[in-house]
């Protein structure tokens, strides 16, 4: 079978260990926004074991773009918790390796460049609540154009821990003014997935000069009549990595993420 880019094909109605079992044998390589509708995706940030307590107090202290979901043992690249049996190495359609601050490529999978001493952590991820804005009657634009969210870097900063210190990264939905409310109170209800936006309207406000230069994914129309609506990002890890410079850290390249077995109405 060929690879497969778009959700609207019959892929959208498998189960996430079906998903993932053809995610890890090449035939989906895109991102995963509009798969497995009602199941929780997460971020990968993978750090060597000396880092893993600044990175783990890191997400502690910033709850919103980092929701911690899982952390893996050192050298363990299955997960326990959110998929019971799952490669964190080879589960994820696309991830990116970091060397000093840079990313120094994206790979289909991380066997390569795996090390006994590497921790992975698992965090929240926007994707998680788009079928419940859905449900409620909102469109999401990135999926009806068939792009990745856009996503951008802003003027916030988040607070440090250890080494690990940078900007906030936010993800961008137009929204018709009259279900902002709606998509507030929805999203609220779930934190482990960035919950409520942390901004409406007024892109400048975040330091975005351009909403169609995003710093992650793809641009996406917005009319006149709707609001930007801005959501704390899993991202963040990756902005925060290219100004502190470890030494390596691996992710998930955005938008291709790891589709958990737990259902997004699951109690954390």
């Amino acid at each position: 079978m060929g690879l497969i880019t778009s959700p609207s094909h019959a892929y959208a109605g498998l189960t996430p260990p079906q998903l993932r079992q053809r995610i890890r044998a090449g035939q989906w390589r895109g991102p995963t926004s509009g798969l497995a509708p009602g199941y929780t995706q997460a971020n990968l940030v993978v750090v060597p074991r000396d880092l893993a307590y600044d990175f783990l107090l890191f997400c502690q202290r910033n709850p919103q773009p980092c929701p911690l979901l899982e952390v893996l043992d050192p050298g363990n690249p299955t997960s326990q918790v959110l998929a019971p049996g799952a490669d964190i190495r080879t589960d994820i359609p696309r991830y990116r390796v970091y060397r000093d601050g840079v990313c120094v490529e994206e790979v289909d999978d991380l066997m390569a460049v795996w090390r006994a001493d590497l921790v992975g952590f698992l965090l929240g991820c926007s994707f998680t609540f788009e079928q419940a804005l859905m449900d409620a009657g909102m469109r999401m634009r990135h999926l009806e154009c068939n792009v990745n969210v856009p996503m951008f870097i802003t003027n916030r900063l988040c607070r440090p821990a250890g080494v690990f210190h940078g900007p906030l990264v936010v993800s961008m939905r137009p929204l018709a003014a009259e279900a902002v409310v709606a998509a507030v109170q929805i999203t609220s209800r779930l934190p482990a997935a960035h919950g409520a936006p942390l901004h409406l309207g007024h892109p400048a406000a975040l330091g975005i000069r351009d909403l169609q230069r995003p710093d992650f994914g793809d641009a996406v129309p917005v009319a006149p009549e709707e609001v930007p609506v801005f959501w704390a990002c899993g991202v963040t890890p990756q902005a925060v990595v290219m100004q502190t410079k470890p030494a390596l850290v691996l992710t998930h390249a955005p938008g291709h993420m790891f589709i958990s077995d737990r259902r997004d109405s699951a109690s954390w």
